[in-house]
């Protein structure tokens, strides 16, 4: 049975958004420092496909663990994502960690990503336990967040701020803290969480059993195999563009904040949207606008124009996270009420090793292939996520 209590404080909703964005400014730590990482180990520049690998390899393992446990539905949402942002956080520092090696560097992000698996699909579990309906709204501000997270370092280390590299760390895991303890303290469990009381190893399989959760789980794979290699290479398209072109001396860090911070903007809007909108069609035609960004992203990475080149980097990193939040809210929505929450975990585990296949196959194709024609292999998800969807019966929308 339900449990239905008092109206929702009008404080959920920020409180839940601020979290998930203080927790998860640890994802990208790494990879704002990647160069002076690399120079202090003498690592060579390939070294940030692998730190960005290593977290998302902990976060598949963690989200893994979480789904096989059914961590999410067996206990406090709120607990678990306070207990994992003070762990993750713990982990983030290892960034600063005197006389660091490369393994010992790239175990602390992997342990980092393990224990995001307790912020980022709780996250979206403790949301769908508050709201039910319009969860597609409640998901666009919370990817928004997870976004907001992934740029900040970014900004950090931009000419705006400028902080040394070393301070990074301290920075993103004292937010982290701050977020866990602010969920912990302020978010109790919803009025909609319905608590699997067994242990079911194989609860993570129920909702693959349903049509309109394995469209949507579809759908969301193809977008993974673009987002995070888009993320995390958009700072080589942005150098790569200034050794082509020595006069535009493009600030790599700020731009690289803004062109991925602006996709928070594009999940709030399809969020929004999604109240008048059905979900679905708004998750695809976004799939389908970023797969043709990827296609013609050698045309415009050849271009002379600096302003050219960032109204279509804009253009792409606006479309090509419009559509998670839907995807979120359709694989939410359609998965069984008492393994909700198991559900959201093992689809983002799975999505997250495609992140992982992507990335290592750019980072590897990028030694065979001109930069202006990389990004071509990312239309691979999007064309796959839109094949997924023929014939597919259409989920409700939020």
């Amino acid at each position: 049975m339900l449990r239905v209590s008092a109206p929702i404080p009008s404080r959920t909703l920020p409180v839940i958004v601020l979290a998930q964005f203080f927790c998860t400014s640890l994802w990208f730590a790494g990879n704002a420092i990647a160069p002076e990482l690399a120079a202090t180990l003498h690592q060579p520049a390939a070294f940030v496909a692998h730190l960005t690998s290593a977290v998302q390899l902990g976060f598949i393992t963690g989200t893994l663990v979480f789904a096989l446990l059914a961590v999410a539905d067996r206990f406090s949402p709120s607990r678990v994502f306070g207990l994992s942002a003070l762990a993750a956080a713990a982990c983030n520092l290892g960034l600063n960690l005197p006389d660091v090696d490369a393994s010992s560097l790239l175990a602390c992000r992997f342990l980092t990503g393990f224990f995001l698996a307790g912020i980022y699909p709780v996250g979206m579990k403790i949301a769908a336990d508050y709201a039910p309906s319009g969860l597609g709204k409640w998901l666009g501000f919370l990817v928004g967040a997870l976004v907001l997270g992934t740029a900040f370092p970014h900004l950090l280390k931009s000419g705006a701020v400028q902080l040394p590299w070393q301070a990074v760390a301290w920075t993103t895991s004292g937010l982290a803290v701050l977020g866990g303890l602010a969920m912990w303290a302020l978010v109790p469990d919803g009025p909609y969480r319905r608590a699997g009381q067994r242990l079911q190893l194989t609860a993570f399989l129920s909702g693959f059993r349903l049509p309109p959760f394995r469209a949507a789980a579809f759908g969301y794979f193809g977008h993974m195999w673009e987002l995070y290699t888009f993320w995390a290479f958009l700072p080589l398209m942005l150098t790569s563009y200034n050794h082509t072109h020595p006069t535009a001396a493009l600030p790599v860090a700020a731009w690289s904040f803004g062109l991925i911070g602006a996709g928070a903007l594009a999940c709030v809007g399809s969020g929004l949207l999604s109240r008048a909108v059905p979900a679905r069609p708004l998750a695809l035609v976004a799939l389908a606008l970023s797969g043709l960004c990827c296609l013609v992203s050698p045309l415009v990475l050849q271009g002379a124009s600096s302003a050219g080149l960032l109204a279509f980097l804009l253009f792409w990193g606006l479309v090509v996270v419009a559509d998670s939040p839907m995807f979120s809210s359709l694989v939410a929505q359609n998965a069984p009420d008492t393994t909700r929450g198991t559900a959201l975990t093992i689809v983002n585990c799975l999505g997250f090793a495609i992140t992982i296949a992507s990335i290592q196959l750019t980072s590897w194709l990028a030694g065979w292939v001109p930069p202006q024609q990389l990004f071509l292999v990312l239309a691979v998800g999007p064309v796959l996520g839109l094949l997924t969807q023929i014939g597919r019966r259409p989920a409700p929308a939020s």
